[in-house]
């Protein structure tokens, strides 16, 4: 069997190993990437891009609903699910289109099929079956993983994607049906999500959150404000809540939750979308027998995404949280340039910002209020209501918040949070000001400009110290 060499080899074509393989490559490293799907990964096929497709679908249709506020006349507004999906599906194909043309740019071998490692010299050694089932083998001084992760199930509690009832984010993207009714369990980034795209297209939409609040992760005050909004949308929130057990029937399926109270109710819906997290795609890898150090179905890393085998690192999902594609690119960038002899910076997680594409949209990056003070700092905190920008009033988006938080002693930006309408644009100012270690005095001397709802984040910097204009 023929052996065939490269400086690096990635496992897995998603956002963190094509991008690390292009670095790669522009730093004269020989590189091959390994997919067995699709390359682009679960973000750009089945996550990240096709989804903010449908739910801009979803953003246009509520817009059309309401268009006489605008002065608009639109009579009896109505979509087709079929072409909604297949818009989705063609942006994913265009855009993995557009990544296999950016790999073959950059000269990186693409490798089809499913890989596994076996113990190497100076670095594991990739083993690669075709779709025919051949295998080849392939060696090189440095291997990445990017194996990404998938949706987690609890099948022994029935909440797993058998049968038509069950859907995982996957089954979510290409519905077979328009659902009546929905329970999403589950109330991240992509249950809220989901609820979110299904609730704007009329489907009676329960969310269920295991914690005592929807967004758990975000800002206690942002997460209070979304739920208002999203149940004034017509969602029911059930927080504190856990699904026990579910009862499939001929037509709808029927959830078993326990409540707050400790009682038990039922729930009956024609379909079911689980967001209850994520595992990694650990499995069949070869890990075990190479000693690679996971946790709970998560490859173990330092700040450079080496692990503790020599010659093999791992970068995105397939690692510790946040769970994001931004952070999986970043990452790959990192490992590679540590890889090609450079000094890169370690990736600070604080200032990976989150973005949630519900209506209202959620954005937030550093510490909550909450986290600051546990973490002993005195705080300032400012907030500014879209209710008082003109451009938010103009686009007829009145709703939402800006929030930040101050180290009251020095001034430094620790976090900011926000719900409104374009936020996950908006927080990108907040990160680059985080990531220059700016303090609040820069920010009050940067000039915004007018009229835009960026103007809102100065206004809430303002306000953390005494000196908001315009409420």
């Amino acid at each position: 069997m023929s052996v065939q060499n490269f400086d690096l080899v990635i496992i897995g074509a998603g956002p963190g190993g094509y991008v690390a393989a292009i670095r790669a490559s522009q730093l004269g490293l020989k590189t091959a990437i390994v997919e067995r799907e699709h390359l682009g990964g679960v973000c750009l096929n089945w996550g990240c891009i096709p989804t903010k497709a449908l739910l801009r679908s979803a953003e246009v249709f509520e817009l059309m609903e309401n268009a006489s506020a605008y002065g608009l006349s639109c009579s009896k507004p109505d979509f087709d699910l079929g072409k909604v999906v297949k818009r989705s599906r063609q942006i994913a194909g265009q855009l993995s289109g557009g990544v296999k043309y950016l790999l073959k740019k950059h000269k990186v071998t693409v490798l089809d099929g499913e890989a596994r490692l076996e113990k190497g010299t100076k670095a594991p050694t990739v083993i690669v079956r075709d779709n025919a089932g051949k295998d080849s083998t392939f060696t090189a001084a440095h291997v990445i993983l990017a194996t990404g992760a998938r949706a987690r199930t609890i099948p022994a509690a029935g909440l797993a994607p058998e049968g038509k009832f069950i859907w995982t984010a996957k089954e979510a993207m290409v519905p077979d049906v328009m659902p009546k009714s929905l329970l999403v369990i589950g109330s991240g980034a992509i249950g809220i999500e989901f609820a979110s795209f299904y609730n704007a297209l009329g489907a009676e939409v329960t969310v269920v959150e295991m914690l005592d609040r929807v967004l758990p992760v975000e800002d206690a005050e942002i997460s209070a404000l979304a739920q208002k909004a999203f149940e004034k949308s017509g969602m029911n929130i059930l927080t504190s809540a856990q699904v026990k057990s579910v009862k499939p029937g001929k037509d709808t399926i029927t959830a078993s939750i326990k409540t707050k109270d400790g009682k038990v109710q039922s729930i009956v819906a024609e379909r079911i979308i689980l967001a209850i997290g994520i595992v990694g795609n650990v499995e069949d890898l070869g890990l075990e027998s190479l000693g690679v150090k996971t946790d709970r179905s998560h490859v173990v890393t330092d700040e450079f995404s080496r692990t503790n085998v020599v010659g093999l690192y791992a970068i995105g999902d397939l690692t510790a949280p946040p769970w994001l594609a931004h952070k999986a690119s970043h990452e790959g960038v990192i490992c590679v340039e540590k890889i090609a002899g450079n000094n890169p910076h370690a990736l600070d997680h604080g200032n990976i910002p989150g973005c949630t594409y519900c209506r209202p949209q959620v954005a937030s990056v550093g510490l909550t209020e909450a986290a600051a003070i546990d973490a002993g700092h005195s705080v300032k905190v400012g907030r500014f209501p879209f209710m008082g920008n003109g451009k938010a009033i103009a686009l007829g988006e009145p709703e939402g918040l800006i929030k930040t938080v101050f180290d009251a002693k020095t001034g430094e930006l620790l976090g900011a949070h926000m719900i409104g309408t374009e936020v996950t644009e908006l927080i990108q100012g907040y990160t680059v000001a985080r990531t220059l270690e700016t303090t609040e005095a820069e920010l009050m001397e940067t000039v915004f400009p007018h009229p835009t709802l960026s103007e809102m984040m100065h206004e809430s910097v303002l306000d953390a110290y005494g000196k908001v204009i315009h409420v």
